[in-house]
């Protein structure tokens, strides 16, 4: 498996594979499937240096997940906080693809002025919640019942991580010593 940087190429297997949770689970809120299009310039907004990044799992048979780091809210106050989210292609999943993802994405924004990573897992998915807490984020609470999504009620746990070393710079960053 490779992990890389997503690209606005990826669009038509990151929307086959969001598209399948849209369908056939409550991972997602969404209940229209995105177009290619959609995800094209949902894609284009991160950045390989800055704390919004997409991640891209390829094996042998194609993009097999993506994981990305997200602008939580557009006020100024959250300026230091991500919001954590993974998709894995149903086929990929329980092989260590999302921790392999999530772990990658943790080692990058640990560099950028990021404080703390937030994530939100539509209830129940018991595996979704055991990547989280293996990757280090702790349960902060429950919202109970406050999404509908094919006449159900969902409700969502809240996780956080707190990212260590905000600010420093990547080894890669860093200044080499000339000679």
């Amino acid at each position: 498996m490779r992990i890389r940087d997503g690209a606005p190429i990826d669009a038509a297997d990151l929307a086959r594979i969001y598209n399948h949770y849209v369908l056939h689970s409550d991972a997602t809120f969404d209940t229209v499937a995105v177009t290619v299009d959609d995800r094209r310039r949902w894609v284009e907004q991160f950045q390989p240096d800055g704390p919004h990044r997409l991640l891209v799992a390829d094996d042998e048979r194609g993009t097999i997940g993506y994981a990305a780091s997200l602008r939580y809210r557009d006020h100024p106050a959250f300026a230091r906080t991500v919001e954590f989210s993974i998709y894995l292609d149903p086929q990929a999943t329980g092989r260590g693809v999302g921790t392999e993802l999530y772990a990658a994405l943790v080692d990058h924004v640990r560099y950028q002025p990021v404080d703390v990573a937030v994530a939100g897992v539509a209830l129940p998915n018991e595996r979704s919640v055991a990547l989280h807490h293996r990757v280090g984020f702790i349960d902060v609470g429950v919202f109970s019942g406050y999404a509908i999504k094919a006449g159900r009620r969902i409700s969502s746990l809240w996780l956080e991580r707190m990212i260590s070393g905000a600010g420093r710079q990547a080894p890669s960053e860093r200044a080499r010593p000339s000679g």
